[in-house]
C-alpha cells in the first residue's frame, strides 16, 4: 500500500521543497496525506483520512509510538514556533506515546507532550499541552500552556492561563485508559503491516482455515517468527506485553482483594525477569491463577526513568484464571532486624536509616497505622508532584525498614519521604523526608501530625517550629526562582467543592519573613485546610500548590 507523501510546494515564504521523513517501522495509510518537512518516528500509526500538511508552518515532528487516528488534521501558521524536546524550533511538535484521536485538530504553533491524549474533535491551537495530559472530547485549547498531568473535561474551552492552571490532575483510571489506547493502536499498526505483506498474512490465512483445539497457535508477524496465545489473557494484553518488551521496559504484576481495592493497597506478584513474550505471559498466568477472585493488574516500568509507563487491570474478582505451577513469594525479611511480632522494634537497626526513623516506624506500627513511601525528583519537588513507591503491606519493623531501603536504593538522587496513614480515618498523620537529592538520608522528625506538629529544621539558616523541612524548602525554592507566595484556606465543608479563599500575596523580602507569614496563617486558620501557593508573576500562572495543614 503506497504512502501518499509529497514535497512542500514552493511559496513566497519557503522554497525548500522539503519532503517527509517516515521511519520504516511506521504505518501510514494510503488514504492519508503527508506534505512537506514532516518527521514520523518509529512505530507511529497514521490512520485513513489524516492530513499532515507542513506547507505553511514548518517543520512538524511526530514522536515514536504515537497514533494519529482517522480524520486528524495537523497544520501550522507561517508565523509562530514552539520549542521541541530537542530544543529546536517547530511549528508542531507531538511527543512520543501520544494519542491524537478521531477528527482532532492540532494547529501550529502547537506542542503536545509525551504520553498525552487528545480526544475526538478537540482543537489545540497556539498552545502547549504538557506531558501526560488527558484532553477529552470537543475541547478547545488556545493561547495557553496546560501544565503536565492535567485533565481537560469534554466540552471545555480553555483560553486563559488561569483556567489552565486550575485544571484537575489526571487520575489513575485516566492514565490506564490512555495506555490502553496506545496498546490497541500498536497492535493495529503491526496488523496493518502484516496484512500488506504476503509472507506474513499467508500462514495466518492457512492456519485459520484449519480447525484446531490447541490453545497455543503459531502465527508469523512483522519482525517475529512466532505469536503467543493464552487461556487467561486476551490478545490485547499479549500485544501490550510485546510492546513493553520491545521498548526495553520491564514488566510486573500486582494483586489486591476486593476490600483493599478501594484503598489502592496493591501487593506485588512474583518479580518477572522474562525476556520473551512467552515467558512473560506464563508469569502473568501464574499470578492470575494464584490470585483468582482478586483484581490483578499488569504494569510496565521504564528502568531508566524509574517510572511506570503502563498500568492496566487484566483480571477482576469475577474473572477466571488458568492453572499455574508456582506461588507468589512472601514479604521480604531481613535477618538483621528483630521484632516482637506486633510491629514494635526490639533493637531493630538499618544501614541506611537513622535509629530515630526506625523508632518512628515501630511507633506507627504499634499504633495500628499503615506506612507508605513517596519519591520525587528535584524539578518536580517544587510542584509537590510526589510518586508512590511500591505499597508496603509489611506488619513488622524489619520488613518495613527493608521496603524503605529498597525505595531509597531505587530512587537515588530523588527526595524520598515516609508516610504514616490512619486506615480508619483514611488520612495522613505523618509526612517526613528521609532522603534528599544529595544522597543524604535525612533524620526523621518526631512529628505526629502533618499539619501542625514540630518538624526537623531546614538545611539553611531559616527554620520553623510549625512547618516541616519540606515546606521550608518549597518556600526557599519559590522565592529563589523569583516567584511570589500566597496562602489559601478552606473549611472542611467547602473543601469538597474546592471553594478556597485567598489571603492575598505575601509581601516578604526574606525567607524568614515568608516563613513567619505562613506560620501566622496556620495559626489564624487552625482547624481548616491551608495550602501554599507559588505564583509566576510574569506568566501569571501558578507554579506550586501544596496543602500544608489539614483539619
Amino acid at each position: 500500500m503506497a504512502v501518499r507523501s509529497t514535497a512542500a510546494p514552493p511559496t513566497p515564504w519557503s522554497r525548500s521543497l522539503a519532503e517527509p521523513k517516515i521511519n520504516e517501522t511506521a504505518f501510514v495509510h494510503s488514504f492519508s496525506n503527508i506534505i512537506g518537512d514532516v518527521y514520523i518516528g518509529a512505530n507511529v500509526i497514521v490512520a485513513p483520512g489524516t492530513s499532515i500538511r507542513a506547507d505553511e508552518g514548518t517543520p512538524f515532528y511526530i514522536g515514536e509510538n504515537t497514533n494519529l487516528q482517522d480524520g486528524v488534521v495537523i497544520h501550522g501558521l507561517e508565523q509562530g514556533r514552539v520549542i521541541g524536546d530537542d530544543d529546536q524550533e517547530y511549528s508542531v511538535w507531538v511527543g512520543k506515546n501520544a494519542s491524537i484521536t478521531h477528527m482532532a485538530l492540532i494547529h501550529g504553533p502547537a506542542y503536545v507532550g509525551d504520553n498525552s491524549f487528545i480526544g475526538f474533535r478537540s482543537t489545540v491551537f497556539n498552545a502547549r499541552v504538557g506531558e501526560g495530559c488527558i484532553v477529552m472530547m470537543h475541547a478547545l485549547i488556545q493561547d495557553v500552556e496546560i501544565p503536565p498531568g492535567k485533565y481537560v473535561p469534554s466540552g471545555s474551552i480553555i483560553t486563559t492561563q488561569q483556567q489552565a492552571d486550575r485544571l484537575p490532575d489526571v487520575q489513575d483510571q485516566d492514565q490506564e485508559f490512555a495506555h490502553h489506547v496506545i496498546g490497541i493502536n500498536q497492535a493495529l499498526r503491526a496488523g496493518y503491516l502484516c496484512a500488506a505483506d504476503s509472507k506474513c498474512i499467508a500462514p495466518i490465512r492457512a492456519e485459520t482455515a484449519k480447525s484446531y483445539t490447541s490453545t497455543k497457535i503459531n502465527v508469523i508477524e512483522v519482525g517475529r517468527s512466532s505469536e503467543v496465545a493464552s487461556n487467561s489473557l486476551g490478545a490485547e494484553t499479549i500485544d501490550q506485553v510485546r510492546y513493553l518488551l520491545e521498548q526495553g521496559y520491564k514488566i510486573g504484576s500486582e494483586h489486591v482483594d476486593q476490600r483493599r481495592f478501594r484503598t489502592g493497597s496493591w501487593t506485588s506478584c512474583k518479580p518477572i525477569e522474562a525476556r520473551t513474550v512467552r515467558d512473560a505471559v506464563a508469569a502473568l498466568e501464574a499470578c492470575l491463577a494464584d490470585h483468582s477472585g482478586e483484581y490483578v493488574r499488569l504494569f510496565g516500568i521504564d528502568p531508566k526513568g524509574k517510572r511506570r509507563v503502563l498500568e492496566t487491570i487484566i483480571q477482576r474478582p469475577d474473572g477466571a484464571a488458568g492453572s499455574t505451577a508456582f506461588k507468589a513469594p512472601a514479604s521480604r525479611t531481613n535477618g538483621s532486624y528483630s521484632s516482637n511480632g506486633n510491629g514494635y522494634s526490639n533493637g531493630a537497626t538499618s544501614g541506611k536509616l537513622p535509629a530515630e526513623t526506625v523508632q518512628q516506624i515501630s511507633q506507627l506500627l504499634a499504633g495500628g497505622y499503615k506506612i507508605g513511601t513517596e519519591h520525587v525528583d528535584e524539578r518536580r519537588f517544587r510542584t509537590g508532584s510526589w510518586n508512590s513507591c511500591k505499597p508496603i503491606e509489611a506488619k513488622t519493623t524489619n520488613e518495613v525498614v527493608s521496603a524503605l531501603e529498597e525505595c531509597i536504593d531505587t530512587h537515588q538522587g530523588d527526595y524520598v519521604r515516609l508516610i504514616g496513614i490512619d486506615p480508619k480515618a483514611k488520612r495522613r498523620i505523618l509526612e517526613t523526608i528521609i532522603q534528599r537529592p544529595n544522597g543524604q538520608v535525612a533524620p526523621a522528625s518526631t512529628q505526629k501530625s502533618v499539619a501542625s506538629a514540630p518538624s526537623a529544621t531546614a538545611t539553611a539558616t531559616a527554620t520553623s517550629t510549625r512547618l516541616s523541612a519540606e515546606v521550608v524548602d518549597q518556600i526557599r525554592q519559590v522565592l529563589g526562582g523569583g516567584y511570589k507566595l500566597s496562602i489559601e484556606h478552606v473549611d472542611q465543608r467547602r473543601f469538597r467543592t474546592g471553594s478556597w479563599s485567598s489571603t492575598g500575596p505575601i509581601a516578604a523580602t526574606s525567607e524568614r519573613e515568608a516563613i513567619a507569614a505562613v506560620e501566622a496563617s496556620l495559626a489564624e486558620f487552625a482547624g481548616e485546610y491551608v495550602r501554599l501557593i507559588g505564583i509566576d508573576p510574569k506568566a501569571k500562572r501558578r507554579v506550586l500548590e501544596a496543602i500544608i495543614q489539614r483539619p
